[in-house]
Parts: C-alpha cells; sequence; structure tokens
C-alpha cells in the first residue's frame, strides 16, 4: 500500500476523536515502516544527487538498505513494542505499535521483488508475494482501484468521526495525495 493509505487506515484503527494525541500516535506508527525509505532516499537524491534508477534499483536492494527495512518492518520486534505498551497501559504507545503493525501487515502481501524480512531478527526470509500493489504485471492495477476506493471510505470515516478542522484538512490532505495522481494519470493515458 501506499503511506497516505496506511496513514489513513493507522488512524482509523487506532485513532480516538476525544484523545488527539492518540490519533497523532496512530499516524505516526502508521508512517514509522516507511519513514526510513524517505529520509534514506531524500538523503541520496538531494544530497548525493543519485538519480531514482540508481535510488531504486540498487541502494533499495543493497544489504544496508535491506537491514534498516528489516529493523523498521519487523513483526517480530512491534510485536514486542506493542506487549510493552498494552503491558503498561500506555494509550499512545499501543496506538503507535498497533498503527505500525498493522501497517506491516498490508505491506506483507503485497511486496513482490520489493519484499522486506518482516520476521527479523529471527530469521532473514522474505516472503516475494505473487501480488504487488504498484507492479502492473502482478496486479497493481487491481490492487491499487481497490485501494484507492479503501482510501476513499477510509477517509468518509475520518471526516465524519473527527470535526476539528485540523484532523479534518490533514486527512483530506492524505486522501487527496493517495487519490488524485490515480485521476491525472488517468487523464493523461
Amino acid at each position: 500500500m501506499n503511506t497516505p493509505a496506511h496513514l489513513l487506515l493507522g488512524a482509523a484503527a487506532f485513532g480516538k476523536v476525544a484523545q488527539p494525541r492518540v490519533t497523532a500516535a496512530a499516524v505516526v506508527g502508521a508512517l514509522l515502516p516507511d519513514l526510513s525509505l524517505y529520509l534514506m532516499g531524500a538523503y541520496a537524491f538531494f544530497v548525493l544527487g543519485l538519480s531514482p534508477q540508481v535510488v531504486f534499483g540498487e541502494l533499495y536492494f543493497s544489504d544496508a538498505w535491506q537491514q534498516v527495512f528489516a529493523i523498521d518492518n519487523s513483526f517480530v520486534l512491534w510485536g514486542l513494542a506493542l506487549a510493552v505498551a498494552i503491558w503498561t497501559r500506555t494509550a499512545w504507545a499501543i496506538a503507535l505499535c498497533g498503527s505500525a503493525l498493522l501497517h506491516i501487515a498490508f505491506d506483507f502481501p503485497l511486496h513482490a521483488d520489493d519484499a522486506r524480512m518482516h520476521f527479523w531478527p529471527l530469521t532473514d526470509w522474505k516472503f516475494h508475494s505473487p501480488v504487488s500493489y504498484w507492479e502492473t504485471s502482478r496486479g497493481g492495477a487491481v490492487i491499487g482501484a481497490i485501494e484507492m476506493l479503501f482510501v476513499v471510505v477510509l477517509a468518509v470515516i475520518l471526516l465524519i468521526r473527527h470535526s476539528h478542522w485540523t484532523w479534518r484538512v490533514g486527512f483530506g490532505t492524505l486522501a487527496t495525495l493517495q487519490v488524485a495522481p490515480f485521476f491525472v494519470w488517468g487523464l493523461f493515458f
């Protein structure tokens, strides 16, 4: 799934209207499994001046980058963190860890060649799914359409649930970031 979809899903699943700190933690938790990719990618693009082909064709699959992804996409590590959060009854930490785990759970069946080591440090094994959320040769167009519908439903739920304008603008922006390219590219192609 694309990151905006993860953020909306995390907010819908773990956010609490009367507890903005918990909702914020849910959004942050949904971002954390992808954050390293954004940070390392931005550094590679803007500081090192590397091309997208090098970043996504070489660096993404390098041992160093894959190790970082193994840490921030680990069911084991996030599961342990969630267990501690539940044990300490810390609502924002439960939302953060639960949202990160939900992100990973939705990514797990939707990554093919770009799969990650989701069970690290227990194993370096990767599940290479036969379907992909972005590769058209692996059903990406169908998955993408389903994801768009999913995002619209989540956005409507969140816009109804949250009445404060900052949350509405935030959720509306995330939905727009997810859905707009689909329609823009549809007009051109």
